[in-house]
């Protein structure tokens, strides 16, 4: 039987995965999800089954789909059964408020949307016209307004449908937090998805390399890179990927343990939630190789305590929507529980990446010097789907793609992150701009001005809070804030405290200085980012 290698190099793009796959270990489980398996054989002629029904369904190559739901296996077979049919799937998250879901629908044009069970209430708060414009299946049985996924399938050929599909178009469009309060679509090719998995190839990585009998867990969401993005990574790896619904401590433990998990990927808030359970040690973790954990960086107390706790390797990973997710890592030989200065890097560049850093009129700067983190590979999106300028600011014409990170590269090419250019949040892995919760709570009663800012929290990384300014003769009630936002949007986004004072700190032009604001709290502390 051919090697790993060597079935890789067949792949091209995401439907040649489970094709190459099931071709030579059809009869090796594939996914696993609260007890239904489906072997590589199996998942192959269900994608297949999806992309039949899509072009039955009139899609053509290049037209949108989206998936409102939690993570299942129905999830993966729609995303490489596009692929199949060269329909970009879109997944939302499915902790946005009702309109963001929406308003998500609309601007990618999405002409089918699966549903999980749990988000027909969602669906049923959209206005009429969007009701009408799409249709709705749902994933996991029949609603009283839609078929079930089960049904729609039901009449669609298990044979390959044989599309020839560009690895230059558009598998998937993922949507970011919007700095002008708006999510925006980036568009992720197929070559980009697999680039750097073919640039990797040759290199000797030990901690991405996976065996024959390796089993992944996947426990983030799949609205996410993160999630989206390591079950790709399983798959292509032909390897066994256990899928829950959702993020659960306690059963991660048993899933560890039951299933001999080799490797699992984390943000360090999730790893906390794992590591502080009664019985994290008391569970057996020989099997486990690797954590793979970012989003965030990791206190190293807690770096330690999970060391000691799980002792396997460690790997941080540093990357973005936009760049298909990992595109630098720190691995397990520079994580020492001591605290070496090598800790505070996110790492080296992976091969086939390319690293700079830019002062503001876009030079290249030396080693040690702070600016803004720009990477150009094999991974960077396409773009932002209908923004042009957006796209025009952040991947120039040489293909130099602009991280919004600030940071600074050593001698030795580790990068180190200093602060953020942007003012995005980061918090428990979420993206939130401070621009989308301001529109949110201005229009409060009591608020004549607001800005938003992160601030540190040992559970959460950074968390949200606002910065408020009450009408005269008003005063400001931190509760009343919160819940008037939390009924704009998704509650992680909701501030987690108020402050408020008599007016924002603004430079001549009238710009919000946020730095000011945040400084207080992050005071004392080198890394000026979660």
């Amino acid at each position: 039987m051919p090697a790993l290698v060597e079935l890789q190099e067949r792949i091209k793009t995401l439907g040649d995965v489970p094709r190459v796959m099931a071709a030579h270990h059809g009869s090796r489980v594939a996914l696993e999800f609260e007890g239904r398996r489906t072997t590589y054989a199996a998942f192959d002629a269900r994608t297949n089954q999806v992309a039949k029904a899509l072009l039955a369904a009139g899609l053509k190559p290049g037209d949108r789909i989206g998936h409102l739901g939690k993570n299942t296996d129905r999830y993966f077979e729609l995303m490489f059964g596009a692929a199949k049919a060269g329909v970009v799937l879109t997944p939302i998250n499915w902790r946005l408020a009702p309109a963001e879901v929406e308003y998500i629908l609309r601007d990618c044009g999405a002409q089918l949307c699966f549903v999980g069970p749990e988000f027909a209430e969602t669906v049923a708060r959209f206005a009429p016209e969007t009701r009408a414009d799409r249709r709705f299946i749902g994933v996991e049985g029949a609603h009283e307004s839609w078929m079930s996924l089960e049904d729609w399938l039901a009449g669609a050929s298990p044979s390959d449908p044989g599309l020839a599909i560009d690895p230059a178009s558009i598998a998937m469009q993922l949507y970011t937090s919007g700095t002008t309060g708006r999510p925006k679509g980036a568009m992720l090719a197929h070559r980009s998805m697999l680039g750097l998995r073919e640039t990797q190839r040759g290199h000797s990585i030990p901690w991405n390399e996976w065996g024959d009998h390796d089993a992944s867990l996947v426990a983030m969401p799949v609205f996410h890179i993160g999630g989206s993005g390591w079950g790709l990574m399983g798959l292509y790896n032909g390897a066994f990927n256990l899928i829950t619904r959702e993020f659960d401590p306690s059963a991660v433990l048993d899933i560890i343990e039951r299933y001999g998990i080799a490797k699992i990927f984390l943000v360090p808030a999730a790893m906390q939630f794992v590591v502080r359970q009664p019985k994290a040690r008391q569970t057996d973790y020989s099997k486990l190789k690797y954590i793979m954990y970012g989003a965030s960086p990791i206190p190293l107390e807690l770096l330690r305590e999970c060391i000691e706790v799980f002792g396997c390797g460690f790997v941080q990973m540093y990357g973005m929507t936009e760049t298909c997710g990992t595109i630098v890592a720190l691995p397990p030989e520079d994580h020492d529980p001591a605290g070496s200065p090598r800790m505070r890097s996110a790492g080296k560049a992976l091969p086939g990446v390319e690293l700079a850093i830019l002062d503001a009129e876009g030079n290249r700067l030396p080693p040690g010097e702070v600016g803004e983190i720009a990477t150009r590979s094999p991974a960077n999106m396409t773009g932002y789907w209908g923004l042009p300028e957006a796209t025009a600011k952040t991947i120039d014409a040489e293909g130099w793609l602009r991280t919004g990170d600030a940071g600074y590269l050593d001698e030795d090419g580790y990068l180190y992150i200093h602060d953020r250019v942007k003012d995005m949040i980061i918090s428990g892995g979420e993206n939130i701009y401070p621009a989308e919760v301001e529109n949110a709570i201005f229009g409060h009663p009591d608020v004549a001005d607001v800005a938003v800012i992160g601030v540190p929290s040992e559970r959460w990384g950074e968390e949200v809070k606002a910065v408020v300014v009450p009408k005269p003769g008003r005063s400001i009630e931190a509760e009343s804030i919160i819940a008037w936002a939390r009924e704009r949007i998704a509650h992680y986004k909701a501030p987690k405290s108020v402050d408020v004072i008599e007016a924002l700190p603004r430079n001549p032009s009238g710009k919000i200085l946020r730095r000011e604001l945040r400084e207080p709290y992050w005071a004392g502390r080198e890394r000026r980012v979660s």
